[in-house]
């Protein structure tokens, strides 16, 4: 028996006022109680109980470390019973990072419900494209679009986007017509988006049945972001390729026409949740779940 079973034994003892009733409320024998008590005082080097055929009572030392022993256990039991709890309730802080445009249009106008599902739960969202060391910075989770760069982090795919091909009218008015097939379309004319981290031109894929068309950008313009790409659209820089999300609203006021919708087959880019550990705790899986069924209730 260590230190704080006798600490436990001690203080059972004193609350039911008897080395019986402490050991049946502890499943012990009667004289492993009296034992784990003289043990306890003889490492104090003080006599915490005083004992009579008829009755106990605590010695001025025993007062003073009953009261400690009491609010120590005490906060080691609430202690436990928050550690379990976090098992099973989703609470604290929960750190995430997710990619500008998706947070923005997508995940950010969902949060409040769900913190309403969650109320023990804060989020803390930062909104970057960029690569993270989430142990290091302290993050539980990030959202990443697309293929997966080598990673030791655990991936769940909680949905997928869909891609489109836009321009302006003002500039399909000005090249003529609309293009037809991938090969119409002018490197110069298509604007660039790169990743922060890498700063290369994303190459365009198109496909329709068996055929495949790759295009890399070349405009004057190019992007780190899709919002300041698809803005360079509707003022006529060039043809933009984006998650439709992007330029639904653009489309839907006839500031951006979308072309080549046929060569589009395939033209999706997986959702995914990374985080650190296999054993996530109830935070994270809550926002897995919540992340999987919003794209669900997307359509996307």
């Amino acid at each position: 028996m260590d230190r704080y079973e006798e600490m436990i034994t001690f203080v059972r003892v004193v609350e039911t006022h008897s080395f019986v009733a402490a050991a049946e409320l502890l499943g012990m024998s009667q004289s492993g109680v009296s034992k784990a008590v003289s043990r306890l005082e003889q490492s104090l080097g003080v006599r915490l109980l005083n004992r009579t055929t008829r009755r106990l009572s605590l010695t001025e030392q025993g007062h003073g470390f009953y009261d400690r022993c009491s609010e120590a256990l005490q906060h080691l039991t609430q202690a436990q019973s928050e550690v379990e709890k976090s098992r099973t309730v989703a609470r604290g802080i929960l750190s995430l990072n997710v990619p500008s445009s998706l947070g923005c249009k997508i995940i950010v106008p969902a949060l409040p419900r769900f913190i309403e599902k969650h109320p023990e739960l804060a989020v803390k969202i930062a909104m970057s494209d960029r690569a993270l060391d989430l142990v290091q910075e302290g993050i539980d989770a990030v959202i990443q679009v697309g293929t997966l760069r080598n990673s030791s982090l655990v991936a769940r795919r909680v949905g997928h986007l869909r891609g489109l091909t836009c321009a302006s009218p003002d500039l399909i008015e000005r090249i003529g017509c609309a293009p037809r097939t991938p090969a119409d379309l002018e490197p110069e004319q298509c604007i660039a988006m790169f990743h922060p981290d890498r700063r290369q031109a994303r190459p365009w894929i198109f496909r329709r049945g068996n055929e495949v068309h790759t295009l890399v950008p070349s405009a004057p313009l190019s992007f780190s972001d899709p919002e300041s790409a698809v803005a360079a659209a509707v003022g006529g820089a060039g043809f933009v390729r984006t998650l439709d999300f992007t330029v639904e609203t653009q489309i839907a006021a006839g500031l951006l026409q979308p072309v080549l919708a046929e060569w589009n087959e395939g033209a999706t880019w997986p959702v995914w949740v990374l985080y650190p550990h296999r054993q996530p705790a109830v935070k994270i899986r809550a926002f897995v779940e919540f992340v999987t069924g919003l794209f669900a209730d997307e359509g996307l």
